[in-house]
């Protein structure tokens, strides 16, 4: 069962060569194969920063709109909402263009990170959110009754029980985060997109610098998903 879909994929990849009429030419990919190295390492770097800077924002905008106080639960929606409701490639170019502007930021991978964890996190601030409400108010009524405080009830009852809840969706979010790195090449970022971009405008050999960028892509995202599915055997049977 489990080499179904690996197998799969290799059949559609032998016919798709197949029916290719025109004679490929690897070589000229190959004469710069290290741009594309150093735009997979760039993507890497951009990703994994992304990632742990929007992890923060989204525990801190989820936590905030379960507060007590309005104010702060209307400013996270407004932040959560303004973020989902507007594009990716929108977000960047504001941000590049008017608020990096304003604020004299000239560094592309810093201003790039930021947008890219600002978007996420706020995807991943409802993930959270809808983790920590699944919670039962009896476990809650429970902790509270046996003398935890709201600080030991998140760490002991609430995050342990979210956790399952958000698994799948969340390394969902970890996967698109580097594909959506890949919108960074509008701003000039020297990614793995962008070397692509680059090499083919050089080469004229658009399948041999596009396939090694869907391939590139595919070894960063294959191993969260096999590892969501670990994680979520491992933690099904747990109470």
């Amino acid at each position: 069962m489990k080499w179904r879909l690996p197998l799969a994929f290799l059949f559609l990849a032998g016919l798709f060569f197949l029916a290719l009429t025109f004679a490929s030419n690897w070589e000229a990919p190959w004469v710069y194969r290290a741009v594309f190295v150093e735009g997979w390492v760039t993507t890497i770097l951009l990703s994994f920063s992304s990632l742990l800077l929007s992890l923060l924002i989204g525990l801190i905008a989820a936590l905030l709109c379960q507060s007590r106080f309005a104010l702060l639960r209307s400013l996270c929606r407004l932040y959560i909402e303004s973020i989902r409701g507007t594009p990716l490639l929108v977000q960047l170019l504001f941000f590049f263009y008017v608020v990096a502007s304003a604020l004299s930021m000239h560094n592309r991978y810093v201003i790039g990170v930021i947008t890219l964890s600002l978007f996420s996190g706020a995807y991943i601030a409802e993930i959270l959110r809808a983790g920590i409400e699944s919670t039962r108010k009896t476990l809650l009524e429970s902790a509270y009754a046996i003398g935890l405080t709201e600080k030991q009830t998140y760490r002991y009852v609430i995050f342990p029980i979210a956790f399952r809840q958000i698994l799948p969706p969340l390394t969902g979010q970890f996967a698109s985060i580097i594909k959506d790195s890949s919108l960074l090449s509008i701003l000039g970022i020297r990614e793995l997109t962008y070397s692509a971009q680059q090499v083919s405008s050089a080469t004229f050999s658009t399948l041999e610098c596009y396939l090694p960028l869907a391939i590139g892509y595919l070894i960063l995202t294959l191993p969260i998903s096999l590892l969501s599915r670990y994680l979520e055997k491992r933690w099904r049977h747990e109470a």
